[in-house]
């Protein structure tokens, strides 16, 4: 039995970690954005702590994406040039899932981007549009287990299956329907009458 030379695909091993940063980090910019957006915390200060971390994983995230894209370009076997990293469904290898993770890559961009033109194209439309960003999620997921090598890896669907679990959580405490509270009852009226005996 002979043993690969790792030399030989170190781009595809760089570019298969960078892929799996980007997951997590993107899987933890939804979780952070999530909990904020569901207002489950009450310590004062803490939005604009979690905020700060949210950009900077957001951010984090983006240039992972990249990386992940750019470092495949180095790879021999796979030899996918730009054109395959960049139009979706052009990529010989796995077109459908590798299409679905450049098209995640797009969202991601627009949409994180979006943060700061908030304020020009006003903050309830930004937060309509940002709510987007659990797609990127799930078609990151869907690309890592549909064009990852590790795809059919327990490891990763693990990853995956643990990821899914809080954004699932956070999403129905995100939208679920609250109750009003009822309104106060009016103490009874007492005549003007009775009051002055």
């Amino acid at each position: 039995m002979t043993e690969r030379d790792p030399s030989q695909y170190l781009f595809w091993l760089a570019s298969r970690s960078a892929g799996i940063v980007a997951f997590l980090l993107v899987s933890t910019s939804v979780v952070l954005g999530l909990y904020m957006a569901a207002n489950l915390g009450r310590r004062p200060g803490y939005k604009r702590v979690l905020v700060k971390v949210h950009e900077q994983v957001a951010i984090a995230a983006l240039v992972a994406m990249a990386a992940h894209g750019l470092l495949l370009l180095g790879d021999r076997w796979l030899s996918p040039g730009l054109t395959g990293i960049a139009i979706p469904f052009t990529m010989a290898y796995r077109p459908l899932w590798t299409g679905v993770g450049i098209l995640a890559a797009y969202l991601a961009f627009a949409l994180g981007l979006t943060f700061y033109a908030r304020r020009r194209i006003g903050a309830a439309r930004w937060r309509k549009t940002h709510r987007l960003i659990a797609l990127v999620y799930v078609m990151g997921a869907a690309h890592a287990l549909g064009a990852g090598s590790d795809g059919g890896g327990i490891w990763l669907r693990e990853t995956v299956a643990v990821t899914a679990l809080p954004i699932a959580g956070l999403l129905l405490a995100r939208y679920r329907p609250r109750r009003r509270a009822a309104p106060a009852r009016a103490a009874p009226r007492r005549d003007v009458a009775q009051v002055s005996r």
